[in-house]
């Protein structure tokens, strides 16, 4: 079974990289403001994009080369008779720096973003293929994820609103408030934070937290600014922080998950459909932040308690899929420069960077028990991301009308506007070329 649904999943990503999807009619923008970001987005079709890390030993053969900027060919050995070509949006080398991928990839949904679009930007790659270099990378040599904070809030900063003007309202919606009521709000977060948290931490949980944070404190930060259309807007930020592990959604940014873990009864977060039929993670924790500094310092948090969680749970931090979600809110200003009060004016767009698990085959790891459950568990949620695409595609190219299996899994459940048509979606394949690894690239090429 195993072998079998690696093979479809190479033919199907064969056919699709090599067909694209259809695209739909052109539409004209959207007015100015409008209750739903989303909705003036035109549907286009999936981005893939390939990376290829360095060899991990220099002397190594290739499995996979790149012929030019949009191909590359799965090169066999042994008894493979087999020539395999893929192609891409665009083909990344080994010796690619982080500002380039960041310009062609992330930098045009940061734009759409601070202009009301939706956009999910998936990484997927095999253990060891170069993910969390490209999200993350290192103080001196940030990946995406940093470079977004510096360039969203560089972009937005002399237009920030007063902390607290806009409020969720706990069904994925917003409250635009007084600047009275938004500066109560603030006096009381000043309150709380003079007065000692209820929740407490280890010396050992803290020093680890206060080491993954000094790491990042001196970093390079990008002074990069783009430009935005409604420069007499007034913005805010929002961060959420969720993993979806075994199907099951948590939520890293939630402070009482250190003792959840502590009992080994992690609570699960739920779905639900807004009254605009957006899927969102009900009872998450949205915070908003005001420079990308306090983002990051969220991200890094949410890293951490990612690990101490499955230390607790005996899974490893690859098994799981995380989400880090950014929400930007903005609404017209009056002369004085406070935000009129019409919620009709408010738009709300979101920039979602999804980290994907990987699955390794099972011969190579002897996976047992629960990890072979969670080796499932990843196959099962690649494999309806997988149908998600193909009955979108069909739909589009047949002009048909068949259900797309949303609900098969709480990964495209939660992003079921965006298969949709409303926003903007991109993928990453992370790909490490050595021959050692010619099978699990095999697979991972096979997924996306």
């Amino acid at each position: 079974m195993f072998f079998t649904f690696l093979f479809c999943f190479s033919l199907f990503i064969f056919r699709h990289l090599r067909k694209g999807f259809k695209k739909g009619p052109a539409t004209k923008p959207k007015p100015k403001f409008v209750t739903n970001g989303t909705s003036s987005l035109s549907k286009d079709p999936v981005e893939v994009f390939c990376r290829f890390r360095p060899l991990k030993i220099p002397t190594d053969s290739l499995c996979i080369k790149c012929l030019n900027n949009t191909t590359v060919q799965m090169i066999p050995f042994s008894n493979n008779k087999f020539d395999l070509f893929y192609s891409f949006k665009y083909v990344f080398q080994e010796d690619t720096a982080q500002k380039e991928i960041f310009d062609k990839i992330a930098s045009p949904m940061i734009e759409d973003v601070i202009n009301g679009k939706n956009g999910l930007l998936f990484t997927y790659g095999i253990t060891s293929s170069g993910k969390t270099h490209t999200i993350t990378g290192n103080p001196q040599d940030p990946g995406i994820l940093p470079r977004t904070l510096d360039v969203l809030f560089n972009s937005i900063e002399k237009n920030m609103s007063r902390k607290f003007v806009f409020k969720p309202d706990g069904q994925n919606y917003f409250e635009i408030r007084s600047t009275p009521d938004a500066l109560l709000e603030w006096q009381k977060e000043k309150q709380l934070i003079r007065t000692p948290s209820s929740i407490t931490k280890t010396p050992r949980t803290k020093k680890r937290e206060f080491d993954e944070l000094k790491e990042w404190e001196v970093r390079y930060k990008s002074d990069e600014k783009l430009n935005i259309d409604h420069a007499e807007n007034g913005f805010a930020v929002f961060v959420s922080y969720i993993e979806i592990y075994n199907n099951y959604i948590y939520d890293l940014l939630d402070d009482s998950v250190i003792d959840q873990i502590k009992m080994k009864q992690p609570q699960s977060k739920v779905l639900r459909e807004d009254n605009k039929r957006q899927v969102f993670v009900y009872g998450a924790n949205e915070v908003e932040v005001k420079t990308a500094d306090e983002a990051f310092d969220l991200f890094i948090k949410g890293v951490r308690r990612r690990r101490i969680a499955h230390t607790a749970l005996n899974t490893e931090s690859s098994r799981s899929h995380s989400v880090f979600n950014l929400r930007v809110v903005q609404a017209p200003m009056d002369n004085g420069g406070e935000i009129i009060q019409d919620e009709k004016y408010m738009v709300i767009s979101q920039l979602a960077l999804v980290d994907l698990a990987g699955s390794e085959r099972t011969y190579r790891t002897n996976n047992t028990g629960e990890r072979l459950r969670e080796a499932g568990n990843i196959n099962n949620s690649l494999m309806g991301l997988r149908n998600c695409i193909d009955i979108l595609r069909e739909n589009q190219k047949f002009n048909a009308n068949k259900m797309v299996p949303y609900r098969d899994n709480k990964l495209t459940h939660l992003f079921k506007s965006y298969f949709e048509g409303e926003g903007k979606i991109k993928m990453i394949l992370c790909v490490n070329p050595g021959s050692e690894d010619f099978d699990e690239t095999l697979v991972s090429n096979g997924h996306f």
